[in-house]
């Protein structure tokens, strides 16, 4: 099943949404805002990836420059504040057939589809 990772208030996320709905394919919405991710689910999403940690974190976001920014953090810090901080964490995130896309721009969730 698809899974899309998903914050309402983003318009790249409901771009992302759209696509999904316009393939006609099943798929499941994960609204990590109202729900939050664990760390093991994040580095699940990592892992999927293929990335580091720090490369899934919206660094313009005021809670990363006010707290984070500048500091040596290790990855499980970086997780630990992800999953205390969802708005943090990049959208969309879509995972089909064990991999993972950031959805920016939204046309590269057409990638893994």
């Amino acid at each position: 099943m698809i899974q899309i990772y998903h914050n309402s208030r983003c318009s790249k996320s409901r771009e992302g949404l759209q696509i999904l709905e316009e393939s006609g394919k099943d798929f499941e919405v994960i609204e990590y805002m109202k729900d939050k991710v664990s760390v093991d689910e994040l580095k699940n999403l990592i892992e999927k990836l293929k990335t580091q940690p720090i490369d899934l974190v919206r660094k313009n976001e005021t809670i990363w420059k006010e707290n984070f920014k500048g500091k040596e953090l290790s990855d499980q810090e970086i997780l630990e504040a992800m999953a205390e901080f969802p708005n943090l964490i990049e959208r969309p995130i879509v995972i089909h057939n064990g991999k993972a896309v950031i959805g920016r721009p939204p046309s590269l969730i057409n990638d893994i589809l």
